[in-house]
């Protein structure tokens, strides 16, 4: 059984007050009332003066349809969809262009995009699920539910008697654990980092040949070397994919359907799943544009793999159905009164793992840049960067990701706001996702 808790609201929606009122002077039945109007309307008047400051005006949010309908006009994006909460309730909502240029398909706010690398927050949301459970822990080693990785080397690059970089294997000074899969420390990668023999090794592995499930997967993985000493190296890559794997062997369900029962069927996120089973829902697919070689082919090699139930970047979903996980995670792992994270696992998927201090280096390939740390799943704003960088406005505490073909999600509890774009984009995606954010940033101006 997997522990469901229930959630008390005041009048606002929000956590009760726990501290004490301590009044003198006041006869017991006036203090009463007072205590009662204190309890039901100062939380409703400081949670709207907040909301009069920080909420987006009018102009702020022309500016956002101004820009994407200038986006599609230009035929720099196909279309996109719009999502704006704020204090639980939608305050912007809005399509644009195309679902299907080939087909002139208008988009629809039920368009289902490829969510690439925003599967991660939701795959790490399943796994401090079963953490909650007793059915897995942080440290636990992979090899505990994956035997293979009990063998697992680290890849050193040195020098040969030629002089030529030779990749040599080593014995890591300790197993990587599920911890290392959700904060990116394992030394799994992709083979596009800044060690070209550790790139070459997992490109020689095929490791999407043929027709394969996470089982495969997770065992082409366990060949390869590491990046880096577990624990040591923020290298982003596969280990989600694996943690897929682990969350099967401990749950005893696929991937898929321990997500469905504990995560999509209750938050009502009906639309998100690794495979598209009827034509009616592969007519609601947003494609990607065909002048945008680079996404045509991911999102070929993403459909070419049916078994595969890639917990890094395998779902689809809609804006809808992401907003709703966004909230879950805006209220702390809680919403419609039931609790989806215990505040433990809360409190260790929205804090910094890997900043100062942490023993976690950071090279050339963390690409979060300095204004972002990084938690389990998400990352974690912890300032505000450097000019250099091309940092857009945000607030400290701010969770975020996206993915490699354009969506993009931001979860700001200072504000008490989620705000979801969902686009087909490759290449430019970056330039896309960080106007979109200054955007939403800079929605209160007038």
């Amino acid at each position: 059984m997997y522990p469901v808790f229930e959630y008390s609201m005041n009048l606002c929606g929000y956590r009760k007050m726990n501290r004490p009122l301590v009044m003198t002077g006041l006869s017991s039945r006036r203090l009463r009332s007072v205590l009662l109007l204190l309890v039901l309307f100062m939380p409703c008047a400081l949670e709207a003066g907040a909301a009069e400051t920080l909420a987006p005006t009018q102009a702020g949010l022309d500016r956002i349809t101004a820009f994407f309908d200038t986006e599609v006009a230009s035929g720099r994006i196909p279309g996109a969809v719009v999502l704006i909460q704020q204090h639980g309730k939608q305050i912007y909502m809005k399509t644009f262009g195309m679902r299907d240029v080939a087909t002139k398909s208008p988009m629809t706010p039920d368009a289902l995009f490829a969510l690439h690398s925003m599967t991660k927050p939701i795959t790490s949301v399943a796994a401090m699920m079963l953490v909650d459970a007793g059915k897995m822990a942080l440290d636990d080693p992979i090899a505990k539910y994956i035997p293979s990785f009990a063998g697992v080397q680290v890849g050193v690059t040195t020098k040969g008697a030629d002089g030529k970089p030779v990749l040599r294997r080593v014995a890591p000074k300790r197993p990587p654990t599920v911890a290392d899969l959700l904060r990116h420390t394992s030394g799994i990668t992709y083979e596009y980092t800044v060690d070209d023999l550790i790139n070459q090794a997992y490109a020689n592995a095929d490791l999407f040949a043929g027709d394969f499930d996470n089982a495969t997967f997770a065992e082409r993985i366990a060949k390869l070397p590491l990046a880096g000493q577990p624990g040591t190296l923020w290298r982003y890559g596969a280990s989600t994919d694996v943690l897929g794997r682990v969350i099967e062997v401990a749950s005893g369900q696929t991937l898929y359907d321990f997500e469905k029962q504990h995560i999509f069927d209750p938050l009502g996120m009906t639309s998100t799943k690794y495979v598209l089973e009827s034509d009616a829902e592969r007519a609601r697919m947003a494609e990607p544009s065909p002048s945008d070689p680079e996404l045509v082919d991911a999102e070929r090699e993403r459909r070419s793999h049916r078994r595969w139930q890639s917990g890094a970047a395998g779902l689809v979903s809609t804006a809808a159905d992401y907003a709703r996980f966004s909230q879950m995670i805006l209220q702390r792992g809680v919403l419609d009164g039931k609790r989806y994270l215990s505040p433990k696992s809360y409190a260790q998927m929205t804090t910094d793992h890997v900043g100062p201090g942490s023993g976690v280096v950071h090279d050339a390939d963390y690409f979060p840049g300095t204004a972002l740390g990084f938690g389990f799943g998400f990352a974690v704003r912890i300032n505000h960067g450097s000019s250099a960088e091309r940092p857009e406005p945000g607030s400290i505490g701010e969770l975020k990701w996206n993915g490699g073909s354009g969506p993009q999600f931001v979860i700001d509890p200072s504000r008490d706001m989620v705000a979801v774009m969902m686009v087909q984009v490759g290449a430019d995606r970056g330039r896309v996702q960080h106007a979109f954010e200054k955007l939403v940033y800079e929605a209160p101006e007038q």
